[in-house]
């Protein structure tokens, strides 16, 4: 019998882009932000990925020795509406020419990756070993925003009413589907002289047994939950109401945390220092000051750690801090690490590629060794 092996499918870089939403949803980054796929062709075959921070002039040329079809930098190297592109130009446009040039397509996750679950401040958080672990500010995507759809239906009809409701897409939490939740009751009405009630009659006060059945719903699946269960109940009017749910603090732009014990600024620094791979680190404060609280910002936090409520014990991490921010921390009481803007943001690429490896099957996925942090060691 002769053997033969399956072999794993063609991935395309339209694959890419839904791993990467699956990692990093484009929802969930600030308004002003640039991401998702800025160069090329979702239809075009993909083998290679290359990770950097910023697509600089040798990563491109990295990217055109590997054989690479397509780059993930974090930094968008597209920004500003684009009014030409060169090769012969100091600025973005000629990288982003040439990486076009060798059809290799750029994707760009930015702030969506700051603020998704395992990007890059979680990255942070995890070398700061940090516990009881949140959402600085969390983001609000209007397609995450869910609905909770309450009906009171008598109980011989609760089956079908919640079966049609079901099949419309209501109840699914996660991987589970068909949640709701249902409370036993009495339900009372007087229906005017023109009404056929179901139950009862018309212009006479009634007492029903009722169940109080809630379910969640999806936006996009509201409207024919709500048909759905229309057509099936057996009332004239059914008595229902949508309540609108609060996002879950989960994902969000910066993250909150208490270090696993109090220590000094000056030794998390020197930690964070080794296990980031940091040119050089500022400390906004004594190095001697206690810290048990860590507020991250990567990149660049400005003002955003005071709706923390900044206090004693609390350090604020990031990649750079500017003059006047650094005296608003200090007038908080409060201490600040500066790891350098490239630094804050590297150490969520090695995890990034191990997402991706396990999504893309058969991709080869790999961390630029030519992307480089921009500013130089101390001398």
């Amino acid at each position: 019998m002769k053997r033969t092996t399956r072999r794993a499918a063609a991935n395309h870089v339209r694959d890419l882009c839904i791993a990467m939403e699956a990692i990093a949803p484009t929802e969930l980054a600030q308004d002003w932000d640039n991401v998702g796929l800025l160069t090329g062709d979702q239809q075009a075959p993909l083998r290679r990925i290359l990770l950097c921070i910023d697509l600089t002039e040798a990563v491109v040329a990295e990217a055109i020795r590997r054989k690479v079809n397509a780059v993930v930098a974090y930094h968008p190297p597209i920004f500003k509406p684009v009014a030409s592109l060169r090769r012969q130009s100091t600025d973005m446009d000629a990288v982003v020419f040439v990486a076009i040039e060798n059809g290799i397509a750029v994707y760009s996750p930015h702030t969506a990756l700051d603020a998704a679950v395992g990007g890059t401040n979680d990255a942070i958080a995890a070398l700061c070993g940090l516990v009881d672990v949140h959402p600085l500010e969390v983001a609000e995507p209007p397609s995450s925003r869910e609905f909770k759809l309450v009906v009171f239906v008598p109980a011989n009809h609760l089956d079908s009413v919640s079966a049609a409701m079901f099949a419309a897409g209501a109840g699914r939490i996660g991987d589970y589907a068909c949640c709701s939740f249902r409370l036993f009751g009495q339900g009372t009405f007087l229906g005017g002289e023109s009404t056929s009630p179901t139950i009862g009659r018309g212009g006479r006060s009634e007492l029903v047994h009722e169940t109080r059945l809630e379910t969640v719903v999806r936006p996009r699946d509201l409207p024919a939950v709500i048909s759905a269960m229309r057509r099936v109940h057996p009332y004239e009017e059914p008595a229902f109401d949508v309540y609108p749910l609060a996002i879950k603090p989960v994902a969000g732009i910066g993250r909150i945390g208490r270090l696993p014990k109090a220590t000094t600024s000056g030794q998390l620094a020197r930690l964070l220092k080794r296990k980031v791979g940091a040119n050089c680190i500022q400390i906004v404060g004594q190095a001697a000051r206690r810290v048990d609280r860590a507020v991250i910002v990567v990149g660049s936090a400005g003002s955003l750690p005071l709706r923390a409520g900044l206090g004693e014990g609390d350090v604020v991490i990031t990649g750079e801090i500017r003059h006047h921010d650094a005296l608003t921390y200090l007038r908080h009481d409060a201490s600040a690490i500066a790891l350098g803007h490239w630094a804050s943001e590297r150490p969520a690429l090695t995890q990034l590629a191990g997402r991706l490896r396990a999504a893309l099957n058969g991709v080869e996925v790999s961390v630029s060794t030519a992307d480089g942090d921009p500013v130089a060691k101390a001398v």
